[in-house]
């Protein structure tokens, strides 16, 4: 989505997240909450990067369209979020609890690492081998900087390590997870919009 088009013109609430991938997995959780997000006038935007915060804060809060703001960010870009929610007028020397009041929820340490802990090794590699990715990890997992480090940290990276894969693995991921096993960030996002 460009920064020069409205999400959409009944969306009254835009979510702020850094990808792609962020975007799926949000709207799979919903989808799985039995929620419609367009039909409920709710947007999640992908900005390209935490960095970009303040362009879409200008575009769609209170200085632009004035809709109601939320988003998701990983822990590594909570400073980006902190200062372009300050910048847009909505608070000051803002801290991870306020900015979570304002609806954006920080991730520990990324979203992928939150998607493989709540779901467990098991069945992160049940949901690559459903993808046709599993051989490809344990190819990765012999890889001399990759041998012998923990799984989970294995698998958060091998996610990021195929240009598209956090991207058609977000939704998937999200679907594998019994329901009262979702990563925090993510479920309180979901409620709270």
């Amino acid at each position: 989505m460009g920064i020069d088009s409205d999400p959409s013109p009944a969306a009254r609430t835009v979510v702020l997240v850094e990808g792609l991938s962020d975007r799926y997995a949000v709207e799979a959780l919903a989808r799985r909450r039995g929620r419609d997000l367009d039909g409920e006038g709710i947007a999640v935007v992908e900005m390209g990067g935490s960095k970009n915060i303040r362009r879409y804060l200008g575009r769609f809060g209170p200085a632009g369209l004035d809709r109601r703001l939320a988003g998701l960010c990983d822990a590594g870009e909570v400073r980006d979020i902190q200062r372009g929610l300050e910048w847009a007028g909505l608070g000051s020397d803002l801290t991870r609890t306020d900015i979570e009041r304002l609806g954006f929820f920080v991730c520990d340490a990324d979203l992928e690492d939150e998607l493989v802990r709540a779901l467990g090794i098991a069945a992160v590699e049940r949901v690559l081998e459903d993808q046709g990715e599993l051989a490809s990890f344990r190819t990765f997992q012999r890889q001399p900087p990759w041998r012998g480090r923990p799984h989970q940290e294995q698998l958060r990276r091998f996610f990021g390590t195929l240009g598209g894969r956090k991207i058609r693995s977000a939704a998937a991921l999200v679907d594998a997870l019994d329901l009262t096993r979702v990563p925090p960030p993510l479920d309180r996002l979901v409620a709270w919009i």
